[in-house]
C-alpha cells in the first residue's frame, strides 16, 4: 500500500495556522499571567502564612477544597461546565471567554502547589531576618519568601505553563480558532488529515519549546536573578 503524502495541501492553508497559532499564544499568555498571580495568592494561603497577614482557617479550607477539585477532574469537563453549564445558572459567555477562564482556573491550582512547595521550603531564618529589618509582612512575602521560592520551583512552574499551552488545544472543541481548530479545518477543507496533524503536532513541538527557554530566560532574568 502506497501513501502519497501532500504537506503543500496543509501549507498552503498557512494563514489558519498563522491563526490557530495566534490564539494559542494569546490564551496562553493571558492565561498564565493571570493564573500565576492567582496561583501565588493561594499557595500563600494554603502555606502558613506570615506575621499579621496570617491566613484564617476557613479561607485555607476552601483554597484547599478548590484545589483538590480541580487538579482532580479533566480540563475538559471544567471547560464544558463554565461554556455549557453556567448558561443554565443565567450566565453565558462566549467561547474565547470560557476558554480563557477554564485555562485560568486550571492553572491556578496546579501553579498554587506547586508554588507552596516553595514558600513551605523557605527557612525560617530567612523570615525573621526580613523581619530584623522592620519589614511588613506584604514586604517579607514579596522580597524574602517569594523570589528564593520561585528560584526553587522554576523549572516545575515552567513545564506546568507548557501542559497548559498543549492543554489550550481542548478549547477547539467549542469552536475557539486556536491551532488544533485549524487543522480540523483545514482537514475538512482537503482530506489530508495525516499530514494536516503532523504539521500541527511539529508546531505544537516548536512552540513548547521555545516557550520552555523563553520562561526559563525570563525567570533568571527578571524574577530571581542568575548567580
Amino acid at each position: 500500500m502506497n501513501i502519497e503524502l501532500d504537506f503543500a495541501a496543509v501549507l498552503s492553508e498557512w494563514p489558519l495556522l498563522l491563526a490557530g497559532v495566534g490564539w494559542t499564544l494569546a490564551l496562553t499568555m493571558a492565561s498564565v499571567l493571570v493564573g500565576t498571580l492567582l496561583g501565588i495568592g493561594t499557595a500563600w494561603v494554603r502555606a502558613r502564612g506570615f506575621g499579621a497577614t496570617r491566613a484564617p482557617v476557613w479561607l485555607k479550607a476552601l483554597a484547599g477544597g478548590y484545589v483538590e477539585l480541580i487538579r482532580n477532574t479533566p480540563f475538559i469537563v471544567q471547560l464544558f461546565f463554565i461554556f455549557f453549564g453556567l448558561p443554565a445558572a443565567g450566565l453565558k459567555l462566549s467561547a474565547e471567554t470560557a476558554s480563557f477562564i477554564a485555562m485560568v482556573v486550571n492553572l491556578t491550582a496546579y501553579a498554587a502547589e506547586i508554588i507552596r512547595a516553595g514558600l513551605e521550603a523557605t527557612p525560617k531564618g530567612q523570615i525573621e531576618a526580613a523581619q530584623s529589618l522592620a519589614l511588613t509582612p506584604l514586604q517579607t512575602f514579596v522580597w524574602a519568601v517569594l523570589p528564593p521560592a520561585l528560584k526553587k520551583i522554576w523549572p516545575s512552574l515552567v513545564s506546568q505553563i507548557v501542559i497548559v499551552m498543549l492543554g489550550s488545544s481542548v478549547c477547539g472543541q467549542i469552536s475557539v480558532p486556536e491551532l488544533s481548530y485549524a487543522a480540523d479545518l483545514i482537514q475538512s477543507n482537503n482530506f489530508r488529515s495525516f499530514e494536516a496533524f503532523i504539521v500541527v503536532g511539529v508546531i505544537y513541538l516548536l512552540l513548547s519549546i521555545a516557550m520552555r527557554h523563553a520562561l526559563n530566560w525570563a525567570g533568571a532574568k527578571f524574577l530571581f536573578g542568575r548567580r
